[in-house]
């Protein structure tokens, strides 16, 4: 790979390494320092979703050209690259950086990038954890654009409300979103998966610590409450035990039975 794949001043952005990502608490302003502008866009996107750089070998510093191209496409709040993004969550499944990096990307870009993520989000023939990302995605947006956040609570809700169909990983992934967006309104669908018993509790806890995140009950009423069903259970157990033998004087031979005198 070299520099002169792309046109400058994209191909700068080959050579900029790890370093320059791990250095900043803040990402670089690209479009500042690099003097990146909307004309930039068709490159750094052909960049940014390039499987060959994003693949390649960590040590190379043209590796990590991709991430620097997907955070100055925020910056430039790039429409046109949320399609193009979108088209590669499968194959960029298994790379952290980009499945962490794409809701602070998308959320840069702003509104247009509800729909496109709704309806990956919607495609049960996307992978699970591509379709986790397009989650955080919506979460970010309505957690950074407050005029979105019912499309994006909505935008949830709707394939919860098929849990039955999902699997209870995935009912998992969009309670836990709906939680991140404080969506108490959500608490009657989210009841349901529940009650249904397809939620995987690993992600996010059971229906009283869901009730508890959204403020719907005080910790202290969780913990009655969770007392109360484990003493019901212990209860339910105790009654289905066999009969204890009597004990103390004379219980022994009251269990045996009388033997025959001999004639």
């Amino acid at each position: 790979m070299t520099s002169e794949t792309y046109s400058p001043p994209v191909n700068v952005l080959l050579q900029l390494g790890e370093k320059r990502l791990r250095l900043h608490h803040k990402w670089i302003d690209y479009p500042q320092e690099y003097g990146f502008t909307k004309a930039d866009i068709p490159e750094l996107t052909r960049m940014a979703i390039d499987q060959e750089l994003n693949w390649a070998e960590s040590d190379k510093p043209e590796s990590w050209a991709p991430v620097h191209a997907w955070r100055a496409l925020g910056q430039l709040k790039a429409e046109d690259a949320i399609e193009p993004l979108l088209s590669v969550f499968s194959d960029m499944e298994g790379n952290d950086w980009f499945n962490e990096e794409m809701p602070e990307v998308f959320s840069l870009i702003g509104p247009a990038a509800l729909s496109p993520t709704r309806d990956f989000l919607e495609n049960p023939k996307n992978p699970l954890y591509c379709r986790w990302t397009a989650a955080s995605i919506l979460v970010k947006l309505g957690q950074t654009h407050p005029e979105l956040r019912a499309a994006c609570v909505a935008a949830l809700e709707a394939p919860l409300e098929r849990y039955s169909s999902n699997n209870p990983e995935m009912n998992g992934v969009l309670v836990n979103s709906l939680l991140d967006l404080e969506a108490k309104e959500s608490a009657p669908i989210i009841e349901q998966a529940y009650a249904a018993k397809w939620v995987d509790f690993a992600i996010c806890g059971d229906w009283l610590d869901v009730q508890r995140h959204l403020g719907l009950l005080s910790p202290t009423e969780v913990y009655e409450r969770r007392h109360q069903v484990d003493a019901d259970r212990l209860r339910v157990k105790t009654s289905k035990l066999p009969a204890s033998p009597s004990k103390g004087f004379g219980a022994e031979t009251a269990q045996k039975k009388p033997k025959k005198k001999s004639k």
